[in-house]
């Protein structure tokens, strides 16, 4: 049964929002006037009936549940106004009832200064070294083994201040000291304190645990009359028998004469009920048939109403109360402990594991290929693109098999020995290894690049260090590079050439203007051509900048005025230099969606190569036809020129490529390059091919159809021709 809390420290189902609510500057004065008297009125009964078993000879009590009440009642005085009025209570309550049962005055007022040193000893050194529990300003029950001591320790401390003073009062007034008085005084108040304090601190915290239920006495009731009908049937059984059975077994041991020893065998009653039923329920047993076994010892019965010494009576039924009173707690508490750490722990392996999928399914979804090894190779844990980086290539023991299962090799060719692993040198030296390896196995004939990153683990597991390696393909990015350092050397080699030109030139030319002016004029040519070749060399890289990042923007784009136009302005420049005259064969073009600078950059290059690459004394012939399949509008732009090379009809593509380097064409290699880029920009593809019709060469491009396009059927082409 759970009476509001799970009996492991932590607050229950009704706790306030505020952590600490006796905290507050204190309650109502109605609220505390009520509490002060009802504590005063059972306070009150609690000493009449402790100076009822007064014994003999002695003025002192063989019980006194006052000093369990009286610790309770300034546990709970928040505010040092009420402190100040229980205490005046307290006072005058023992003070009245001493007298009244035949106590002396001097003993009456010794008594009073010992019980109000009792209960504030208690209450302050509660408060100091149980903090967190209801009663010492925090919100939490009585729920742990720590708990049990430290309140025994409170109790045992505060009982031996008020028995300085209690038994010294005895010895005032009779004259003598009396030993078994005092320890008869320590064994009381301090089984007193005990049980009555810790059936307090329960009932206290369920209390004010269930207020979230509501705040009347009723609500409360309902809500634990809930907890009740949510108690399985078996265990109200259990609690029905543990009650039973004990009340049977203490009438047995105590209410029948006998003669047998049998109380502390009673002790297995107390056990039961802390191994298996609810904390709570184990204080009040226990305060319950302790309180019996003392009303059956006062009453002559039992088997210490044998024992005829009062002090040695009350002493051991003392002990035995506190004794059942410490069993049943510390097996209720411990068992609550060991439940709390079950929960926690299986609450750890739930959350455990939980992290463990989430890990596994991160990794899992890496891109990168993750892999944790020790120094021998022995897989911790590995994603499967570790296996897929790898071509699908895996180690069937465990372990990571040599570099040459693998495929594994240096950038530059030289297999990687077993110890240049990054990973063994992350263990080796204990700190981060990186390496560029080439994978060629069979399934990556052409080899891909791994980045390989490895980082030892910063504690061993198991005793064990492992290193963490990351690997992804860099054969791209590797490849880029490349080739950006290959552009950078052919761009600084290009302008260099005519750089050096204009250097030599230029400082030759002040000398033949004095000397040779007719040759000087030769040099200015020189150095205006070499400045021409370097422009058209930057140009170039614009086009291509231009070409590879600038933002497109496409829109429907009409092929046939597009290529017209630049066909009519190479017609008139031909005039213009009286060069031959181009002949052009344009259809009637498909519309593109495109971005209509680019493919005018697009078409302008092209033109312009089959215009150059023409033979000598050849005029050049072009022709531009379109078809449309599906989504996809293909462009065929045809010459008559010189052709390209056989086996070099994807290398023109390439950057700084130039098919006929020794026949005299000036140019970059740059142009089809800018083409190549243009179109797979645009999402589609571009090739070169021998000229069926005869010579020269057919470049074909294919773009985005435009959403009017017109049916696929390439329409009839029309030869535009300029005579001079």
């Amino acid at each position: 049964m759970n009476l509001g809390h799970d009996s492991t420290g932590t607050a229950g189902p009704g706790a306030h929002a505020d952590a600490t609510p006796h905290a507050r500057a204190g309650p109502g004065v109605a609220t505390a006037l009520a509490r002060t008297a009802g504590f005063s009125v059972l306070y009150l009964a609690a000493t009449w009936a402790g100076r009822l078993t007064v014994m003999d000879g002695t003025n002192l009590s063989m019980v006194w549940p006052a000093a369990g009440v009286a610790a309770l009642w300034f546990l709970t005085a928040r505010h040092p106004r009420w402190r100040r009025l229980d205490m005046l209570c307290l006072s005058a309550v023992t003070m009245a009832v001493n007298v009244a049962t035949g106590a002396p005055t001097v003993m009456a007022v010794m008594f009073v200064l010992a019980n109000l040193a009792q209960a504030l000893i208690f209450a302050h050194l509660f408060r100091r070294w149980l903090p967190g529990l209801w009663g010492g300003g925090g919100d939490r029950p009585l729920s742990r083994l720590t708990h049990l001591w430290r309140l025994l320790a409170v109790s045992v401390i505060s009982t031996v201040c008020g028995a300085l003073i209690g038994p010294t009062a005895v010895w005032l007034v009779d004259g003598a000291y009396s030993v078994p008085a005092a320890a008869v005084w320590l064994t009381r108040n301090t089984a007193s304190m005990l049980l009555i304090g810790a059936a307090g601190l329960r009932l206290g915290y369920l209390l004010s645990a269930y207020p979230a239920a509501g705040p009347t006495a009723s609500s409360r009731r309902t809500a634990l009359r809930a907890v009740w009908r949510a108690t399985s049937w078996p265990r109200r059984a259990e609690y029905a028998a543990v009650v039973t059975v004990s009340a049977a077994a203490y009438i047995v041991a105590f209410g029948i004469d006998h003669g047998l020893p049998l109380a502390f065998p009673l002790i297995v009653m107390t056990v039961w009920a802390g191994l298996r039923l609810h904390t709570t329920f184990v204080v009040l047993h226990d305060l319950a048939f302790g309180s019996l076994a003392v009303s059956y010892t006062l009453l002559g019965l039992g088997p210490f109403a044998a024992i005829e010494s009062y002090p040695t009576r009350a002493l051991i039924v003392q002990l035995f109360v506190g004794i059942v009173a410490v069993v049943g707690l510390a097996v209720a508490l411990g068992r609550d402990e060991r439940a709390e750490l079950l929960r926690t722990l299986r609450l750890a392996r739930t959350t455990a594991a939980e992290q463990a999928t989430v890990l596994r399914t991160i990794v899992d979804s890496m891109g990168e290929g993750l892999a944790v090894m020790d120094a021998d190779g022995r897989f911790l844990m590995r994603n499967p693109a570790a296996a897929t980086l790898l071509g699908g290539v895996t180690s069937p023991t465990g372990r990571m098999a040599d570099s040459s299962f693998y495929g594994l090799f240096h950038t530059d060719g030289r297999p990687i020995a077993a110890d240049e692993m990054p990973f063994r040198r992350a263990l080796r030296t204990g700190q981060p290894q990186g390496m560029d390896m080439v994978v060629r196995n069979a399934a990556l004939p052409a080899g891909r690049v791994l980045a390989v990153n490895a980082t030892p683990l910063p504690e061993p597991i198991a005793g064990t260090a492992y290193a963490l390696s990351i690997f992804h393909d860099v054969t791209a990015e590797r490849r880029h590079r490349d080739e950006l350092a290959a552009f950078a050397g052919v761009v600084a080699h290009d302008l260099a050439n005519p750089l050096t030109t204009v250097e030599g030139w230029g400082e030759d030319l002040p000398e033949l203007i004095r000397t040779a002016p007719e040759r000087a004029l030769d040099a200015i040519g020189r150095i205006n051509r070499a400045a021409a070749r370097m422009r058209t060399l930057i140009v170039d890289l614009l086009d291509y900048t231009t070409a590879r990042d600038a933002t497109l923007r496409t829109t429907r784009t009409d092929l046939t005025a597009t290529a017209t136009g630049i066909a009519a302005a190479r017609v008139d420049q031909a005039k213009g230099v009286d060069a031959p005259v181009p002949r052009f064969t344009i259809g009637d073009l498909h519309a593109v969606h495109a971005d209509p600078a680019l493919i005018r950059q697009l078409l302008e290059n092209l033109i312009s190569n089959a215009i150059k690459y023409t033979a000598p004394g050849i005029t050049p012939h072009i022709t531009v036809t379109t078809s449309r399949h599906d989504d996809v509008v293909e462009v065929a732009v045809g010459d008559n020129g010189i052709g390209i090379p056989a086996g070099e009809h994807r290398a023109v593509f390439g950057n700084f490529h130039r098919a006929h380097p020794t026949a005299g064409y000036t140019g970059t290699g740059l142009g089809l390059a800018i083409c190549e880029r243009i179109v797979e920009r645009h999402g589609g593809t571009i090739t070169a091919s021998d000229n069926p019709a005869g010579t020269g060469t057919v470049i074909t491009f294919t773009v985005p159809a435009a959403d009017t396009a017109a049916d696929s059927a390439a329409a009839p082409s029309r030869s535009v021709a300029y005579a001079t």
